[in-house]
């Protein structure tokens, strides 16, 4: 059994965040607050809090399952080598808590698995998952299609791609077969490798690439088990253009 400590300020996101990743590990999850109310214990002292510390330890040392999440403030270096995680996770969000009980004695971690700095738990829970168990691609779950020519696979898709992951899971990314038809100068197994640098490594098997023709049009009669929806990004993202990154690729001379 590993302990998966989620720590950080109140209103930080960590209980957002267990439940997420508890449903992605399929963990016992422990919440601080629901085992104050169950020992009626408000007692917010040094010594209450470390006395929350341990109970938190000894109630996770009683489950069965592979993983076991404790999400709780944590705010001083005792408390967490009381619990004693296998995985520290720092919610590291907000500069000031919902409360200001902890704001001047929280204890900042010096050693961390994980230090989240956005409240974006679908996709946290997605990374933090792939660090600990091995996804496995399931061709009949439900999956995002990513259509695209990628010449190059920039920044924007990569956005674009992880607010898609987070809907199912899995995304199918289909390469255009558009080698040098127009202005599009790299062949698929340069695009398939680009993609790989920007992917393999903190989401493993969540996707596929794959090369199909040059599809312009995509048509239906009717919508029966697929759905066709928009995804907004921010102007800044939208920004991002392949063809200026070709431009500046050929001002340098690594690409003709």
């Amino acid at each position: 059994m590993k302990k998966i400590l989620i720590m950080g300020l109140p209103g930080s996101g960590k209980t957002t965040l267990a439940k997420d990743l508890t449903k992605e590990l399929n963990a016992d999850w422990i919440n601080a607050d629901d085992i104050r109310k169950k020992y009626n214990d408000w007692d917010f002292s040094k010594a209450g809090v470390l006395n929350q510390a341990k109970r938190m330890r000894n109630l996770a040392a009683r489950s069965k399952k592979r993983f076991v999440i404790a999400d709780f403030i944590c705010p001083y270096e005792d408390g967490r080598n009381i619990f004693k995680p296998n995985l520290l996770i720092w919610m590291d969000t907000i500069k000031k808590g919902k409360f200001s009980t902890f704001d001047k004695t929280f204890q900042k971690p010096k050693k961390y698995d994980f230090k989240i700095r956005e409240k974006n738990s679908k996709l946290w829970a997605i990374r933090v998952a792939n660090k600990l168990i091995k996804y496995k691609w399931d061709n009949r779950k439900p999956t995002i299609q990513m259509l695209g020519r990628y010449q190059p696979f920039h920044e924007g898709h990569l956005r674009l791609f992880e607010k898609i992951l987070i809907k199912t899971g899995q995304v199918c990314i289909q390469v255009k077969d558009v080698y040098r038809i127009g202005d599009n100068p790299f062949k698929f197994k340069k695009i398939k490798s680009s993609i790989n640098r920007k992917l393999i490594n903190t989401y493993k098997s969540r996707y596929k690439i794959m090369l199909v023709p040059n599809i312009t049009k995509i048509c239906y009669g009717r919508k029966v088990g697929y759905e066709f929806e928009k995804i907004n990004l921010s102007k800044k993202v939208h920004r991002i253009s392949a063809t200026k990154i070709r431009k500046k690729l050929r001002r340098e001379g690594r690409l003709k």
